[in-house]
């Protein structure tokens, strides 16, 4: 073989391993690219074609090193406790805007949606608010007052964040859980009947016409408090109140609800013909309770065991397969709380009963039902 030929082969051999390199450097290249890519996606991307991803937040979380993870999951925020009327409008003239105005300049400045949380509500409620100024006495005052700093409240708060809330839960849990009662007999219904509920709504429309007005309530599963639940609506949209969306705030558990208690949920508010959202999601590790009771011995152990942690996946892993599959009526998913490291549930329905509802952990990293949920 002469040197020509011998050159000629060599050149080819380095022309052939010169595109194996390069095609293994694209190769790893690529792979890296995508894998940076997936590292840096959130819960909010994988579900960007399916609807929100929420979190329930306080001005506190978002300066701590829970910000970054909010940031990457979630992509619409709700104020857990400080637009609640007790501590954004603690007297009849002091409004507190400061804790709230936090929240939505954070969201704002990420991109990300805010739901308003709560206008009228039984609970976290000041006392001025019923009590008459004249005698002093605590529920003296008359509905005619009492539907008037409702009204004022209510226009005050919605036009505040005009522009920068684009949902309310206007009114919440005014539905009674006792089957023998429609309504909550709450002091609203004491003093005004159901028109605090009809006036609410019609409030929060004039204050903000393009904001978002939910119903929001608990126990959303239970067949009869559904089938309230629903009357009320379907009053009020015969009424002709501005009724946008309902809210089912999803306090649920690894034992409820079932796939057919769920589907025969969402299949009811469906047909309604307005949008539905989950906006307090968690999953409890313990079977579910609603009302709140002293530690027993069974309550000793509050470890995150592989059963409990099970349990929770399949849970989660089943919630979401069903959210997917309404995601032409579900607007929004919120979750209650950003990890396992804070939960209003560490304190019920037992108090001091460490509890483990969330898709992350005290460390803040996400659990295995985290991967199910977005496992499609």
């Amino acid at each position: 073989m002469n040197s020509i030929k011998i050159l000629q082969m060599t050149l080819i051999y380095l022309r052939r391993l010169s595109v194996f390199f390069f095609s293994l450097i694209v190769i790893i290249a690529c792979t890296t690219c995508c894998t940076a890519q997936e590292a840096n996606k959130g819960l909010k991307d994988y579900y960007q074609s399916y609807f929100p991803i929420g979190v329930a937040v306080s001005p506190s979380s978002l300066t701590s090193d829970e910000a970054s993870l909010i940031k990457t999951n979630f992509n619409s925020l709700t104020p857990e406790n400080v637009m609640k009327m007790e501590v954004i409008h603690p007297k009849e003239s002091v409004y507190n805007w400061k804790p709230a105005d936090a929240i939505v300049a954070f969201a704002q400045k990420n991109n990300m949606k805010v739901r308003g949380h709560t206008l009228i509500w039984h609970n976290q409620t000041p006392n001025w608010i019923f009590k008459d100024t004249q005698t002093g006495k605590q529920v003296s005052v008359s509905k005619e007052v009492l539907l008037q700093r409702i009204k004022e409240h209510i226009t005050q708060v919605v036009s505040h964040f005009k522009g920068k809330v684009y949902a309310w839960d206007v009114v919440n849990e005014a539905i009674s859980d006792n089957p023998k009662e429609f309504y909550r007999n709450s002091k609203y219904m004491e003093i005004c009947g159901e028109e605090f509920i009809f006036k609410a709504f019609q409030w929060a429309h004039e204050a903000d016409p393009n904001a978002v007005l939910f119903y929001n309530d608990y126990n959303e599963i239970s067949p009869t408090k559904r089938a309230k639940i629903i009357t009320l609506i379907n009053k009020l949209k015969a009424a002709g109140i501005p009724i946008n969306a309902i809210g089912l705030q999803s306090h649920w558990a690894v034992d409820q609800p079932n796939k057919e208690q769920l589907k025969a949920t969402l299949n009811d508010f469906s047909k309604l013909g307005l949008k539905i959202q989950i906006t307090e999601l968690d999953m409890s590790v313990y079977p579910k309770e609603h009302q709140a009771r002293e530690r027993r011995a069974e309550d000793l152990d509050t470890s995150f065991s592989a059963e409990r942690e099970e349990k929770q996946i399949e849970q989660y892993k089943m919630c979401f397969k069903m959210f997917r599959k309404y995601k032409d009526v579900i607007s929004g998913v919120t979750f209650w709380n950003i990890s396992d490291r804070c939960s209003w549930l560490d304190n019920f329905p037992v108090q001091n009963r460490k509890d483990y509802p969330l898709l992350f952990d005290r460390n803040l990293s996400p659990k295995k039902a985290y991967s199910e949920v977005i496992k499609f």
